[in-house]
């Protein structure tokens, strides 16, 4: 990996070495989508912030096509601790009612949104900041906790995906902006309700039919039960790990919607250390790539 503040020690030859590993990944990801979600320390650390803007910005400028997905979590709950109301959560999920979600929607909207795309011009990037509910992008309804949290607790407007309309990120994208989207979608009368933003992405990935999917994390990848990275998953791979208990926690709803996309047409997912310096392009970019990714089954016969 490349020591940024050391880089008077690369040779030239070096240099042209890193340049000409990343000219097949180039020349194959020219012109494709690719739906990133943007969580974890890479949203809080100053330098991660701006290493990911930096790699947004020169993707777009090699001809991919990024869509960003963006959290907000840890904003929303210190905006909230100071106005003095508690978060609460049931099993991961925040119990969203209506002046928690003028929270979300303000923090998400408003403030991480605009922060990201300012981020990403400044580098040079044609960015542009969108809600879930801007152009009908993601429709929603009001989320079955039975489904999502294994609870009959009422969980407010918390929501599910109900279809992604992806004709304003497409028309974006033909006008070379990248789309920068807050996860919050337009239920029955316009009415916002708070989307997971992993769920979210994951759903858009599909009806984007991007060609991989990538999740920033605060952990290098999939770990099985001895705590070693595992590089590569099958669908059937993923789903076994669930069912054993190989896998727990927040790893789960992780795997389920890179799952969601893969079964949506997307060819890979990855979830990558958003720890690591310029993890988007190392994991686009170079020949060993870094954290986990899963693969779609071929059918049988192809």
């Amino acid at each position: 990996m490349i020591n940024h503040n050391n880089t008077d020690a690369i040779t030239p030859a070096t240099r042209a070495g890193i340049l000409a590993e990343a000219l097949p990944y180039i020349r194959n990801f020219r012109g494709k989508r690719i739906l990133i979600k943007y969580g974890g320390s890479a949203m809080t650390n100053e330098s991660l912030k701006r290493d990911f803007a930096e790699d947004v910005a020169l993707l777009s400028f090699i001809g991919v096509r990024p869509t960003i997905v963006h959290g907000g979590g840890p904003q929303i709950g210190a905006l909230l601790k100071k106005l003095g109301k508690e978060s609460r959560f049931v099993k991961g999920l925040r119990v969203t009612d209506e002046e928690t979600m003028d929270v979300v929607e303000m923090v998400l909207v408003a403030k991480v949104n605009k922060d990201v795309v300012s981020l990403i011009n400044s580098y040079g990037g044609k960015a542009v900041g969108v809600s879930g509910r801007d152009g009908g992008l993601i429709k929603a309804k009001k989320a079955r906790p039975a489904r999502l949290a294994d609870t009959d607790e009422d969980l407010g407007l918390v929501g599910e995906v109900e279809r992604i309309n992806p004709d304003l990120i497409s028309a974006l994208e033909d006008r070379g902006f990248i789309p920068v989207v807050a996860p919050v979608g337009a239920g029955p009368q316009e009415k916002p309700y708070n989307i997971n933003a992993d769920t979210a992405a994951g759903a858009m990935a599909a009806a984007l039919k991007a060609e991989k999917f990538i999740l920033l994390t605060d952990v290098p990848g999939v770990l099985d039960s001895a705590g070693r990275l595992i590089s590569s998953l099958s669908e059937e791979g993923a789903e076994t790990l669930i069912e054993n208990e190989s896998i727990s926690g927040g790893m789960i709803p992780k795997i389920k919607c890179c799952l969601s996309a893969i079964r949506g047409g997307v060819p890979k997912a990855h979830i990558i250390d958003g720890r690591v310096p310029h993890a988007l392009l190392l994991e686009i970019l170079t020949d060993e790539g870094i954290g986990t990714e899963i693969v779609r089954e071929k059918a049988p016969g192809l």
